[in-house]
């Protein structure tokens, strides 16, 4: 899976889907704000609206004569994404993370995308469906995992030590 979303739409989406379900749309009072947040000028931040309606990430509902946008579930997906991230809490552990998946060739492109967030997160390829990283994936992926439906493919484990993990050590820059 390809990085289909730039930085700014992930944000994008992730601020919407930290709004309660539903944002007025066009926003009057709180858009100033909103852009700020996002540090973008205003017509960037339109074009990403637009963006994501066409993409299917966001649609429009009317009520009571107001528009409001609310996230798709392939855009609650992809906002869950957009805040995925490996749990770097200080320093090492001592104890790796291991990623072990199976996942049937009629679901190749679940095993794609499975693999794009891993490399993305920071895990490192061992074996063709076995990645490590010494530090563990945060909430929204473990999240993201479980409403994808990738989890019921993944075994994920905690591992004490390796035989040999010297390499690993240089590759994640940590002690030896």
């Amino acid at each position: 899976m390809s990085k289909k979303y730039g930085t700014f739409l992930g944000d994008f989406l992730a601020l919407v889907g930290e709004a309660t379900g539903f944002f007025e749309w066009p926003m009057e009072y709180s858009e100033s704000w909103r852009r700020k947040q996002l540090y973008q000028p205003r017509q960037k931040y339109y074009n990403a609206v637009s963006q994501a309606k066409r993409q299917g990430l966001i649609k429009e509902i009317r009520k009571q004569g107001k528009i409001f946008l609310t996230l798709t579930a392939k855009g609650e997906l992809q906002s869950l994404v957009s805040k995925m991230d490996v749990d770097i809490q200080g320093k090492w552990d001592g104890k790796w993370r291991m990623v072990i998946f199976d996942i049937p060739e009629d679901a190749r492109d679940k095993r794609d995308q499975l693999r794009w967030l891993l490399k993305k997160r920071g895990f490192i390829k061992l074996q063709a469906s076995v990645f490590v990283n010494p530090y563990p994936l945060n909430r929204e992926a473990l999240k993201y995992l479980k409403q994808s439906g990738l989890m019921s493919y993944i075994r994920i484990a905690k591992i004490e030590e390796f035989d040999e993990d010297t390499d690993l050590r240089k590759k994640f820059k940590l002690p030896t």
